[in-house]
This record gives C-alpha cells, sequence and structure tokens, in this order.
C-alpha cells in the first residue's frame, strides 16, 4: 500500500540554473548537491534534480503538474517574487482557493496553492460539479 510520496525528480538541463530557481525563487532547501544533481527539500517532500542530456523539444500540453503548498500569508510575497523575475505561466486560476501556475526553467508545470483537499471538496460539491461523488475519506 501506497502510504505517501517519496520524492519527486526533475530532469534538467543547468543545474546552477535549477538550483538557483528553487532555492532562491521558491525557498526550498538545499540538502545536497554534485556534478550531475542535487537534493532539496520542500517541507517534508524530497525533490531531486539530475542533469539530462535529452532536450525537451516539445511541451507536454496537459494539465499535469506539480502543485507545491504555501501559507496563505506567504502567498502573495512568492507569487510576487516569481512574476517579478518573469517566470512564464501555463495557466489561468479557475478553480477555489489561490493558485498561480508557472514553469520552472526546463519548462516543468509547477502551481502554488494554499488549500486543502478539505475546502477542494467543500468547494466542488457547493458547486455542482456534474457527476461529482464524495467517497469516504
Amino acid at each position: 500500500m501506497v502510504n505517501g510520496v517519496n520524492h519527486i525528480t526533475f530532469a534538467v538541463s543547468n543545474l546552477e540554473i535549477s538550483i538557483n530557481f528553487y532555492t532562491k525563487l521558491l525557498e526550498l532547501k538545499l540538502v545536497a548537491h554534485w556534478d550531475r544533481g542535487a537534493y532539496l527539500m520542500a517541507g517534508n517532500i524530497w525533490i531531486a534534480l539530475n542533469l539530462d542530456e535529452k532536450e525537451i523539444t516539445e511541451r507536454n500540453p496537459d494539465y499535469s503538474h506539480i502543485a507545491f503548498n504555501v501559507l496563505s500569508t506567504e502567498y502573495p510575497k512568492l507569487k510576487n517574487r516569481l512574476m517579478e523575475a518573469g517566470v512564464k505561466t501555463f495557466k489561468n486560476n479557475t478553480s477555489e482557493g489561490e493558485s498561480f501556475y508557472f514553469l520552472d526553467p526546463d519548462g516543468h508545470k509547477l502551481e502554488l496553492h494554499y488549500n486543502s483537499i478539505e475546502d477542494r471538496l467543500k468547494w466542488a460539491k457547493e458547486n455542482n460539479w456534474s457527476s461529482f461523488v464524495l467517497e469516504q475519506y
């Protein structure tokens, strides 16, 4: 039985640029690095960065992404920092709560979000999502 997320790995084209992006802009904690990779922590989630010579030539057009949790009081400051740094966005928020959808230097889709699953379930029920069924949680 799966009981959590162990780590998330991103293939990166430039380790220094990616380390700076994740530590300076998103304030993840750098815990180790070497010539081909780095380990960072986002709260209690381990993020691995690994150099990969395979160039991403085409972006995946779907909605798949990683959402980082932030405190509601920190959200505006972090969103503004990312916007001032000129990050590219890939979607406008249309769901409950505040979300900011953006790309890292290699085009990985990321999101800042601060609401919980309980907030989302309540919102979905109140907004009559078609065929929404709340399971035992």
